[in-house]
């Protein structure tokens, strides 16, 4: 991988874990190598587009032969930091932070939850999916004294500007923000912003769009 002096377009890091994810179903199958035009088939990108995305780090293809479909995979792993875990907290344990607290697919990724946050009461020492609840309280002293590199954020509109704060502070490296608020900090953070609705919104138009034809 060689793009040490290359400024990589979002766009094309956006698009990585869906290689990764259609790469892990093909062995999965079985299936050892593959060229660019059939994953072009499998994923509905151009093959042009897959081999430009993938050139950026370096190609990994063998004309005449395409892709080996293991090392392909280990590789946009590498770029995504699969390679690298990643130390998570949950900020919220309301609908959203009860189903990420329980989905499993995290640690195979590389993300591992290490503690939920929650100011009510009754739900202070329970255990979610095995990780421990602490108080809100309790928040500081735990960054302060464990590395932190990713706080998931599900909270109320109104208590998510402080905590990000506190979180930006503390030195908390990324923010991956499911509160109805886009979030921008003055700190050396990382942010994703992911709102469910803008989604589903997208999918409401492309239907209503059908029944108009």
């Amino acid at each position: 991988m060689n793009n040490d002096n290359k400024k990589i377009s979002m766009a094309v890091v956006k698009r990585l874990p869906r290689y990764y994810r259609y790469l892990s179903d093909l062995l999965q199958n079985g299936v050892t190598r593959i060229s660019s035009k059939e994953l072009s088939e499998k994923m509905g990108v151009t093959a042009s587009q897959i081999r430009q995305d993938l050139n950026c780090f370096g190609g990994f293809g063998q004309q005449g032969y395409g892709y080996n479909v293991q090392n392909l995979f280990n590789e946009v792993g590498k770029i995504l930091g699969t390679d690298h875990r990643f130390k998570l907290i949950i900020i919220g344990l309301g609908n959203m932070g009860h189903a990420l607290s329980n989905y499993d697919n995290f640690k195979r990724r590389g993300f591992d939850i290490v503690k939920i946050f929650d100011i009510k009461p009754e739900l202070i020492g329970t255990k979610i999916n095995g990780i421990e609840v602490f108080h809100m309280d309790d928040l500081d002293e735990f960054v302060s004294n464990n590395h932190v590199d990713i706080a998931v954020l599900s909270v109320p509109y109104s208590q998510t500007p402080n905590i990000a704060d506190r979180l930006g502070r503390l030195g908390v490296k990324g923010l991956w923000n499911f509160s109805p608020m886009d979030l921008e900090l003055p700190y050396d953070i990382e942010i994703e912003n992911v709102h469910l609705s803008d989604s589903l919104m997208v999918l409401g138009y492309k239907i209503d769009s059908k029944m108009k034809k």
